[in-house]
């Protein structure tokens, strides 16, 4: 056989809380876990400052320092894991074929997914230079952090509708950003923003520029789309609610993906529509998109992976 193939009887695709999770449970049941990590390896965690509710941690972790830590967990058990990027997967047959960018082609018996999902960005320069101080993509992670404050969320869906009363109850003002004269969230959301007092709309408008100095976030400024007039709005944080895009490129036509392009899996389980092929975390979670989520569904994944082995 060609020395660069090899296999494997638990591959886990992707690295994040559910990747490292999934690897500690598969670990300690001797499934001799590999991981590919994936181009950003810790996942959207790493590009995170604070957590501060993730249990286990009284007095709070940065994103990255709490990857390593899940990451060293992982090794410490004996999972292998390999800096790279899995290029093709072939799940037609077992064991599943997967292919790497180090040259490799791993014959899997069983494959956990947990490529996780991407948010969207404005794609400002600004707004990649105040990541993590003062832009965030995740207001139930870093809402509390502005308390009392006045923020500032973009966007016009079901979740930045959700984002923004969950942050109307924290700040003292919310102003709501949104390109369009009317939100496209459901009825019922539209009917909670515009009904709650401390939330301002920003209508017909798109952020500029995020403002800010050497502390952080201190504005944004928009520009009416139909007017073309720009003003600055003085915040001292901008949540980003555009959407996620999950990391799925990868398994179209492989896997049962649903209408948001999410790996489907059967409910109350991991697994997807290929028996042995499993997925966790936010590929197939568009609902809460939380770390402790994430990392319970990679332990479900590698309990189910394993029963799946010996079943």
């Amino acid at each position: 056989m060609n020395e660069n193939v090899e296999t494997v009887r638990c591959l886990i695709i992707g690295s994040g809380p559910a990747g490292y999770t999934a690897a500690i449970y598969a670990a300690r049941a001797d499934l001799k876990p590999v991981i590919y990590q994936g181009m950003q390896p810790g996942g959207q965690l790493t590009i995170t400052t604070e957590v501060d509710n993730f249990p286990g941690y009284p007095k709070g972790i940065t994103g990255p320092e709490m990857m390593e830590e899940f990451k060293q967990q992982a090794e410490r058990f004996g999972t292998e894991i390999r800096f790279g990027v899995v290029t093709e997967v072939d799940f037609s047959n077992r064991p599943f074929k997967v292919k790497a960018d180090d040259g490799r082609t791993i014959l899997a018996e069983t494959v956990i997914i947990a490529t996780g999902a991407s948010a969207k960005w404005l794609g400002l320069e600004s707004e990649r230079k105040f990541m993590g101080m003062g832009v965030s993509g995740c207001a139930t992670c870093d809402g509390f952090f502005y308390r009392g404050q006045e923020v500032a969320i973009v966007g016009g869906g079901d979740t930045a509708a959700e984002e923004a009363t969950y942050l109307a109850k924290l700040c003292k003002k919310v102003y709501m950003i949104h390109r369009r004269g009317e939100l496209r969230a459901s009825k019922a959301m539209q009917h909670k923003v515009l009904n709650t007092a401390n939330i301002e709309m920003v209508w017909d408008s798109a952020p500029e520029e995020v403002l800010g100095d050497q502390g952080g976030v201190t504005g944004v400024r928009v520009r009416n789309v139909k007017t073309g007039e720009s003003r600055d709005i003085r915040v001292m944080g901008v949540f980003v609610a555009i959407g996620h895009k999950p990391n799925t490129e990868l398994f179209q036509g492989q896997l049962e993906l649903d209408e948001m392009s999410y790996i489907k899996t059967k409910p109350g389980t991991t697994q997807t529509s290929s028996d042995g092929v499993f997925a966790a975390g936010d590929v197939q979670d568009h609902h809460y998109r939380q770390a402790v989520t994430a990392a319970g569904t990679g332990c479900m994944a590698a309990i189910e992976a394993e029963r799946f082995l010996t079943s």
